[in-house]
Order: C-alpha cells, then structure tokens, then sequence
C-alpha cells in the first residue's frame, strides 16, 4: 500500500495441554511451548510494529510462588526485545537444571502452561510501555487475577464507562482497553462472590472455598455479562490466573481469529497461516472462532466454544483480505488475484486497446498478487484478440505472421525498487514522508520517453499523500505520456471504527475530491445541510440513527471522485498524465464472497455504532475538531 495505515492488532495464544515433562522427554526442552509462542509472533508481525507484550500463568503453583508474569517492549524490534530480556533470565538459573520442568517452574517466570502474545499498532494513547497489551488486573485471590489483550476497538466506550461509574468503580482513564479491562474483571469478581457465598453457606472453610471457585468458575457467566452491551469489533483474549482462558470474537466476527488444537496444546492467532506455519498443521484442521461465541479454556484443559452474544449477520473485514493479512493464506492470495483480475477489462478500456505501448508494474510489495491477477485478465483479453486477427486474416497468412500474432505479449516490469535499508513504517506521518520520497528507486531505460503509458498497481489509496509527494514524483523520472494508478481496493469513504486506523474524514482524498467536486459544481451548502441532519441523529438513540453522510457521496459517480483524485495526487509541473482507477465494490465482493465487511467503501456499517462513528466525524470536519471520532 502506497499510503501505510496501520491496524490494531496480532494475537497470540497457547495453552500447553500436557505438563512441561512431557515437552522435555518429547521436544528436548521444557519451554518447548514459549519458543513456539515466539514463533507464532514473529509469524504475525505484519499486524504490528510498534510494541509487543507476552503474559504467563502457571498452573498450580506453590504458595508464595511467582504464577503470573509479564513481558512489554516498544523498541523497533520488540519481539526479539522481549525474548532476549526473558533468555537473560534464563542464563542467570543454574545451567545444570535448564532442563528440569520442575526447576524451572519454580524458579523461572516463563515456565508457565498458559501463554499469550500480542502484538500493537499505536493507532491511539502513544507507544509507551503503559499502553501495550496484554493488560493486567492483579489481585491477591488467584481466581480475580485477570490478564487481557486483543484485536479491538469499541464504539461505545462512553456508554460502557458511565456503566463502570454506575457500579461504583472509578476508571483511570475513558479508553477501550481499561473499561474492558474493569469491566471483564467487575463479573470476575462477582463470579466468585456468587460462589463464594455458595459454599460459604455450605459450610465450607475459606481456604476450601477458594479452591472450589477454582474449579467451578463460570467463564461463560462472566463473559455474558461483561459483553452485553459492546458494539464494534473484536477478538479478545483473556486469561484468569488460577488457569482458565477464553478468546471471544464479535458477533458480526469483524475482527479474525483462528484456533487450532490437539493433545498436546491448543493454539489461537488472528491468522490462519502463523498457525499453520508454526506447527506445520494442515489449513483444513484450523477453525474459525465462530462470530459472537467465545472459546473456553477450562483449568483441567478441556475446552468447547459457547455462545456469548446473539448470532448476527457474518461481516468480516474485507480490508483484512486486501492488505493486512498475510498473502500466503491460499484463499487470501486467490482472492487477491482475483481482484486483480477483474479490474483488467477497466485498464484495457482506459488504454484503448493500445497494449503496445503500456507497461504494467506494481507498488511493492503487497500488490504483487494483484498484479499477477491483472496480467492474467490481460492475457485473457490478448488471446481473444489473437483469435480475432488469426479469423480476420483467414486466408492471407503467412507462417511469419502467425508467429508474430501468437508470440504478441504483454510488456510487464519491476519499475519501482525498494531500497531494503529504509524502514517506512515508523510512526511519525512528517518522517515516514521523507522516508518513502527516498526508500523507492526506479529501473531506467524500460519506458520509451513520452511514448509509453505506466500502469502500477496498488492495494489501495487511501490518503494519496504518498502518491503525491513521492511514488508519482519518482515514476515522472521516466517520462511516460502517462500514469494509470489501479487500486485493488474500492475507494476509501468513511472512517474505520473497528480496529484499522482511518478515522478522520480530512484524511481521505476521496473525501476530499468530494469537497472540491461541491466546490466545482456550486454546491458547497450541502455540506452545511448535512451537518446539521448529522447533529439531529446525534439526538437520537442509537439504534435509529441513519448514515446521512452518504448523501454528499451520492451526489458524484465513482469515475467523477476518481477523475478528482487524479488532480488532488498529481504533483505541481507533472508532465505525464494522471489517471485513477478503482475497484468497484461489486467486483470487490466477486473476489471476496465470504468477507462482506465494506463500510469504509459503502457506509454500511455492521454495528449502529459505526452509523454513529460516520455522523460524528462529519461532525468533527466541519467543526475542525482534530479528534478521533470514537
């Protein structure tokens, strides 16, 4: 993607379901299942560069010993931080016992059988140690500890804070992280008061009674609790510190998650391949967590998914399949190619048939597999043109021209190389900037000055920033006639309220060609109009607010936002020509039939919690608030 956003978050999780023995007699080591927790990280690092953290609980612990520790770091290279600093622990235990399970349970930190590793983009509340998952609340009584990370973001945070007020509680601070947080550990805690008082009245003592609750904690109970009255997108991780675990997903299952177990451990990421790779499992024995239900991981191992929430309609992120996932899913690479594929017959109309003088190439490097698509879209048109020229010459030909027509092909390049040195995904918007303008160089003496046109392909354009300041610029160096930039994505309408970092209007070039087309045609009052229906739905409950933004997109075609964009994103003095084309959502859900996920492109949100994300960041536009919307 030309334009780096950036996306909360990875999970990693895994519960060790025989004891660390076990792993030394079979796999040499009794940390077999933290190595592989690193893995299965590292598998997932395109989820999140900005920090990492890892939780481990100990089942079974003795009195006065450590059951629960913690890793953070927000370095540049955070996982490989976190496990340096844990292997330092390591080395300083005595050499001759770093095989023995038993020694290291009771005198490393790390040699626990519950494990969960996460992985943070700071899309929001900065980078520091304080802000990276997994979060915890401690307790004294085991079975209130409760150690939380995820993939999330809710909509409704403000209702579910003034709820924590209303139960008595005084949050530290109004974000999603910390009233889940409480709000999780508010019916823990009434789960074992409940019990409690069970066996109280049993007359069990208080040391028994503790560890009753342990073995009838109801995380199910909790979890129908605490989940009641969220709207947005999540996958959730928790874990509870005498060892039962949970991983509860959205009901409208926005936000991914996958989990696969056997009689050794039970595993969950937010990606199918990190599973699959990390312990070389085939993709058909790996499940889905099924929308709206959670996951159980009881203490004694045994495990079932339950349903939490009421089953809604399915709306996966699409996005998750154009660009954040990793393209070596088989499903995901096919469907990036066929979104490719689709946009093929739109190129061709755009270059009227003049393949001659077109070279095809691709923004590095996740739109490769759309670029292979496109090609094959291409190739398809070029054989029935063949067939057209060999009918229409019937006759006339010569083993010569047959030749020529069968052999005509398609010119395709890497125009654009990345100099592996520069990293441009750092967090700073001014640096990463600079930094693109330099990390790309160009192959010269491929283009035929003010002849050729070059068609690159890209994810999606999202802000057009980077087009602008930097791809185009270094593409001019060639002196096309011109430059058709294709996205794979449709284009980008409405803020993200689900974990991807698109939030404020002002930062969508489709947004603003839509200013400057209003600006063009004279309808500017329009924009004045809509704020103040937006202002009306905020008055409204929630569940019967409308999206009264889309009206404004209503006004233009797709080809008039996209012939706009094309001027927004073409540099000062640019020689070569300038076109955009998009994806349309149609074709978007032709090549991904099962993610129907599509509010940023459509307005259609999944929750009415998006409808009044879209209403507000209007709101925010037009009152220049800088905030995020939710």
């Amino acid at each position: 993607m030309s334009d780096p956003i950036k996306h909360e978050c990875g999970v990693a999780f895994i519960r060790l379901l025989k004891p660390l023995e076990y792993f030394t007699e079979k796999y040499g080591t009794p940390l077999y299942g933290l190595k592989k927790l690193q893995l299965l990280m590292a598998k997932q690092i395109n989820r999140g560069q900005d920090g990492a953290g890892m939780g481990v609980i100990k089942l079974d612990p003795q009195f006065g010993q450590r059951y629960l520790a913690r890793k953070r770091s927000n370095s540049k290279n955070a996982i490989a931080d976190i496990f340096d600093e844990v292997n330092k622990d390591l080395k300083s235990l005595d050499k001759s016992n770093l095989n023995n399970a038993l020694y290291l349970k009771e005198h490393f930190p790390y040699a626990g059988e519950l494990m969960l590793g996460h992985l943070r983009y700071g899309t929001h509340g900065g980078n520091s140690l304080e802000n990276l998952h997994p979060f915890l609340r401690q307790n004294n009584w085991m079975c209130r500890n409760l150690v939380l990370a995820g993939n999330y973001n809710l909509t409704n945070v403000d209702e579910l804070f003034t709820q924590l007020i209303e139960l008595g509680q005084q949050p530290k601070e109004i974000s999603d992280n910390v009233t889940m947080l409480e709000k999780i550990g508010h019916f823990l805690d009434e789960e074992n008061e409940r019990l409690f008082k069970i066996f109280k009245d049993q007359g069990y003592s208080n040391f028994d009674i503790t560890e009753k609750i342990k073995e009838n904690l109801s995380v199910e109970n909790i979890l129908k609790n605490a989940f009641k009255r969220t709207d947005g997108g999540y996958n959730m991780a928790g874990m509870i510190g005498h060892g039962a675990a949970f991983v509860m997903r959205d009901p409208n299952g926005i936000r991914p998650s996958f989990w696969y177990a056997n009689d050794e451990m039970l595993i969950v990421a937010s990606e199918r391949p990190a599973i699959a790779t990390t312990f070389n499992v085939p993709y058909q024995k790996i499940n889905e967590v099924t929308p709206g239900c959670a996951l159980i991981i009881n203490k004694d191992g045994s495990y079932n998914e339950t349903r939490i929430l009421e089953q809604k309609e399915k709306r996966s992120c699409s996005f998750e399949r154009i660009y954040f996932s990793r393209g070596n899913d088989a499903d995901i690479y096919n469907e990036r190619k066929a979104l490719g594929q689709l946009l093929a017959p739109t190129v061709i109309e755009k270059l009227e048939n003049d393949i001659d003088n077109t070279v095809f190439s691709y923004i590095p490097n996740t739109a490769s597999t759309s670029f292979y698509g496109i090609l094959e879209g291409v190739n398809d048109w070029l054989k029935t043109r063949r067939t057209e020229q060999l009918m229409s010459e019937n006759g006339t030909l010569t083993p010569e021209r047959i030749k020529e027509i069968l052999t005509y092909r398609i010119r395709h390049e890497k125009i654009l190389v990345k100099d592996a040195k520069m990293r441009t995904f750092i967090t700073n918007d001014a640096d990463r900037e600079d930094l693109v303008g330099h990390a790309y160089d160009v192959t010269y003496g491929i283009i035929k000055p003010n002849i050729d046109t070059l068609v690159i392909i890209d994810d999606s354009i999202v802000r057009g920033t980077t087009l602008k300041t930097s791809i185009l610029k270094i593409l001019g160096r060639l002196e096309p006639k011109k430059i058709i930039v294709v996205s794979s994505a449709p284009q980008i309408l409405y803020p993200d309220c689900y974990g991807i970092d698109m939030s404020r209007l002002k930062d969508f070039v489709a947004f603003r060609a839509l200013l400057e087309l209003l600006k063009d045609t004279k309808q500017e009052h329009k924009l004045t109009e809509v704020y103040e229906l937006c202002k009306l739905e905020m008055q409204k409950p929630v569940e019967d607010m409308v999206n009264q933004v889309n009206q404004l997109y209503n006004m233009f075609t797709q080809e008039q936002i996209s012939d706009k964009i094309a001027e927004i994103v073409t540099p000062e003095d640019f020689k070569p020509k300038v076109e955009i084309i998009y994806q349309t959502v149609e074709n978007m859900h032709k090549a991904i039939p099962n993610h129907s996920g599509d509010w940023y492109f459509t307005g259609n949100f999944p929750t009415q919690g998006g409808v009044k994300i879209a209403n507000r960041a209007f709101i925010y536009f037009m009152e220049k608030n800088t905030a995020r919307a939710y």
